[in-house]
């Protein structure tokens, strides 16, 4: 079978043979439909992350994936062939870029009728992190202000929705056609970071969610009412910097969660919410993908159909 494959930090994933796995006792084998990318894999194959993720090479690339179960490891198992299933990987173990791939079985979550794979492989990551951030660990609630910064991109583009269906008042940080994105997912008001200093255009904010860090992270703490938190998602925020400004700061580490994952999905059919897509690509086209999640520019997921 074919799987995106990568031999050492900082060389360039290639598309390769491998065997194809067999489940355990605890596996399913799914066959891959499509899976999307995240600014992880780019950190992971630069090497950034080894403290963390350190991984074995040559290593298996992808963490977000949906598709078809093609054979438990178990009779007992719940999942039977056929079912339309999506997942989260473990970052050191990958192998959502492939024609198939192992999935626990108890990090599958059944996909509705009306969510389609393209879709379905952009939630796993990017919607789940902007859930925890939001309501678990902010706790955000109707009637509040949140901030969201690069609100057309993968974690903001879901956030904005989130926020908006929650009652929240959304302001969001965009530029280029990401501001018109960004309004019609559900932000009130949209800053050109291009092109106005966010902190000079709002304050008294409930809520921020970092994407992005360095300044506009540092930026970010000034903007907060007293008691108001900053959620990032991109490194540990300066804890003596939150204390200066009498707010509450954390770094929002996202893990696979099928039970997230299945809250997540179930408020995207309910709400009618949108899965913002910037391309789709075959697996051939791979390096295109990649090239384009590093850039930054993307709105939204890039999903590569396998």
């Amino acid at each position: 079978m074919k799987s995106i494959l990568l031999n050492a930090y900082g060389e360039a994933p290639y598309l390769a043979d491998v065997a194809m796995p067999e489940p355990g006792a605890t596996d399913v084998l799914v066959r891959v439909a499509a899976a999307s990318l995240n600014p992880l894999d780019n950190k992971l194959q630069a090497g950034y992350l080894d403290g963390v993720f350190p991984l074995t090479f040559p290593s298996k690339m992808g963490t977000d994936l949906a598709g078809v179960v093609e054979k438990t490891g178990s009779l007992m198992s719940r999942w039977r062939a056929g079912d339309r299933v999506v997942a989260r990987l473990l970052p050191t173990e990958g192998g959502a870029f492939a024609e198939f791939t192992l999935v626990p079985e108890d990090q599958l979550v059944l996909i509705p009728e009306s969510i389609d794979f393209d879709q379905a492989a952009g939630m796993p990551t990017a919607a789940a992190t902007a859930w925890q951030a939001l309501f678990e660990t902010a706790g955000l609630t109707a009637g509040q202000t949140v901030l969201i910064h690069a609100g057309a991109g993968g974690v903001g583009s879901f956030a904005i929705q989130f926020a908006h269906a929650a009652g929240a008042r959304v302001v969001a940080t965009a530029s280029g056609d990401g501001m018109e994105i960004a309004r019609r997912l559900g932000a009130e008001q949209v800053i050109d970071y291009r092109s106005e200093d966010f902190a000079s255009v709002v304050s008294d904010v409930d809520v921020v969610l970092d994407t992005i860090g360095g300044e506009t992270q540092q930026k970010s703490f000034g903007i907060l009412r007293r008691g108001g938190k900053l959620m990032t998602v991109v490194s540990p925020p300066d804890e003596a910097l939150a204390k200066a400004h009498g707010v509450e700061a954390a770094f929002i580490f996202h893990s696979s969660d099928a039970k997230r994952l299945s809250a997540v999905m179930k408020e995207v059919v309910s709400k009618r919410l949108s899965v913002l897509i910037d391309r789709s690509v075959s697996l051939e086209s791979f390096d295109e993908a990649f090239a384009r999640q590093a850039s930054g520019r993307a709105h939204g997921k890039i999903v590569v159909c396998v």
